[in-house]
């Protein structure tokens, strides 16, 4: 983190600047067996794709609110960041009839269709695969973020002190996220670059975005996500732990 990072999007391009091939998110699915591991610089680039997706192909702009009906994804991290860089605001398993856009995941596509803007479906499938048939009212995510470019930069400077994110109901600034999770990181065992996390929190409370997310982006560290963690037996976790060099847990 450096002194002008004010919004999460500062801190990812900081990370960038400072060590592109580090491991940022670590993804495992125990339903599926899926692993996906990213560095640094992959993230960077699905949040620039996604940005331009945002900016260019759904024309959001700043203050726009985009309602992510998603879980602890990889891409739901993804999706964060890319608000963060275009300046709307990401509403975590928000009221999608008071959205201008939704993005939704298996199990909430009926629900979303209470927006009127624009909806993207994820299906949040191992390797991001796309859907056989969309389903009704959305575009595929994986079909369109492909095409558009590995770089971003947003049309109006981001406001730091506008509302960048609401989740459980409680609406945060940009620079009130890099703020609370920097305030986090020593609870969570977060001490600086190196720090690795493992976290099985889902993404819909503050604690499940900080240790999930924001947390070890703010000190250079990394997460390993870990979805239906409840699947997998304490041996097994235990040979996780020590494989990734997991420092600290959150579950």
């Amino acid at each position: 983190m450096n002194a002008t990072d004010r919004t999460p999007a500062d801190l990812l391009r900081s990370a960038l600047a400072a060590d592109p091939a580090r491991p940022l998110v670590t993804f495992y699915d125990d339903a599926t067996g899926e692993r996906v591991e990213l560095s640094v610089a992959t993230f960077a680039n699905w949040v620039a794709k996604t940005a331009n997706l945002l900016q260019d192909g759904m024309s959001a702009e700043p203050g726009d609110r985009v309602a992510l009906l998603l879980p602890a994804h990889w891409q739901t991290a993804v999706w964060l960041l890319a608000c963060s860089s275009v300046g709307v605001l990401a509403d975590m398993d928000g009221d999608p009839a008071r959205a201008d856009f939704v993005v939704a995941g298996p199990g909430r596509f009926q629900d979303g269709l209470a927006c009127g803007g624009e909806r993207y479906a994820l299906s949040l499938a191992p390797l991001g695969r796309r859907f056989p048939v969309p389903p009704e009212g959305y575009a595929d995510y994986a079909v369109d973020v492909p095409s558009h470019g590995d770089r971003f930069a947003p049309y109006a400077p981001v406001d730091p002190e506008a509302p960048a994110l609401i989740v459980a109901g409680a609406q945060y600034t940009g620079a009130e996220v890099v703020e609370r999770a920097l305030t986090d990181a020593p609870g969570l065992d977060l001490t600086g670059p190196g720090s690795r996390i493992l976290s099985a929190l889902p993404y819909d409370t503050w604690e499940g975005l900080s240790a999930g997310l924001y947390a070890p982006l703010v000190t250079g560290g990394s997460v390993v996500l870990c979805r239906h963690l409840t699947e997998l037996g304490e041996e097994a976790l235990a040979k996780r732990i020590e494989s990734e060099r997991v420092t600290a847990t959150a579950r």
